[in-house]
């Protein structure tokens, strides 16, 4: 048991790039005894399995497998998120979408399922077919799906490798097998028909009847809605302090728009 939980934090640490004295330093304890715990000559305490893990950023799911394979309890809870323990949580978001409107802002799990969305993102998937909107919902699907909102997106050559890109951060951060075949999944579904220069176009064709289009701050989603071009750039929040599997994996993802014809689109659309 021992040096199940050894391995398990030496493949962290080295997944952090961290050193063992490196980590010994920022956890109070000594390189010494950190290479005891790794080779499985000294069984770490609770608490010391606790601060490796925060010092190593460990994901709250897999502290619970950490404190597992050292012999303790698991400390954190996984509740459903229908339980009625997180009735307020569930209503505190569901007023956070609303607020949001017109905008686009939805709630995604760990692996990009949608547990909540508003009437704006309900907007930007009024014409998908119907075999893409089945629960669960899932963000990645809908975004780069052939019949999905891929052929639609004026970027998507930008905004697919961002997509990928922040799925790969995350299979690095969780170790996750469900990201991963996901992962897998969304990156081959077959690209669009491409322009020439092999991108299914670009950030600047976000206002193509002007000749010097606004510039963006952030890379946006510029996509095609009923005749108009529509750019958005997307903020991920997440909760601050979790002691709950379940909602340390929660994601609020909201979708402001990018320029000023965005936003006089979707405040028309509340008329």
């Amino acid at each position: 048991m021992t040096s199940q939980v050894g391995a398990l934090l030496r493949d962290w640490r080295e997944r952090r790039r961290i050193s063992q004295l490196e980590l010994a330093l920022r956890s109070d304890s000594s390189a010494r005894h950190i290479s005891f715990v790794e080779t499985g000559r000294s069984r770490p305490s609770e608490d010391l399995v606790l601060r490796l893990a925060e010092h190593l950023d460990v994901p709250m799911r897999e502290r619970n497998a950490l404190l597992l394979a050292a012999g303790y309890a698991p400390r954190f809870t996984q509740t459903p998120l229908d339980d009625p323990a997180l009735d307020v949580l569930r209503e505190g978001l569901d007023t956070l979408l609303r607020g949001y409107e017109p905008y686009p802002a939805f709630v995604v799990d760990g692996t990009y399922n949608v547990i909540a969305a508003n009437n704006g993102l309900a907007m930007l998937m009024s014409e998908l077919p119907e075999h893409l909107l089945t629960t669960p919902l899932n963000a990645m699907r809908l975004a780069l799906h052939p019949e999905g909102l891929a052929p639609r997106i004026r970027n998507l050559g930008a905004w697919r490798g961002h997509l990928l890109e922040q799925m790969t951060r995350q299979i690095a951060l969780t170790r996750s097998d469900a990201l991963r075949e996901l992962y897998e999944e969304v990156a081959g579904y077959p690209m669009p028909e491409t322009d020439d220069d092999g991108d299914a176009g670009d950030a600047g064709d976000a206002h193509p009847e002007s000749a010097d289009p606004l510039p963006f701050f952030a890379l946006p989603m510029v996509i095609e809605h009923e005749g108009h071009v529509l750019s958005f750039v997307s903020s991920i929040s997440t909760f601050n302090t979790p002691m709950d599997v379940t909602v340390a994996e929660l994601a609020v993802e909201t979708l402001l728009p990018a320029d000023p014809a965005t936003v006089k689109y979707l405040q028309s659309t509340m008329s």
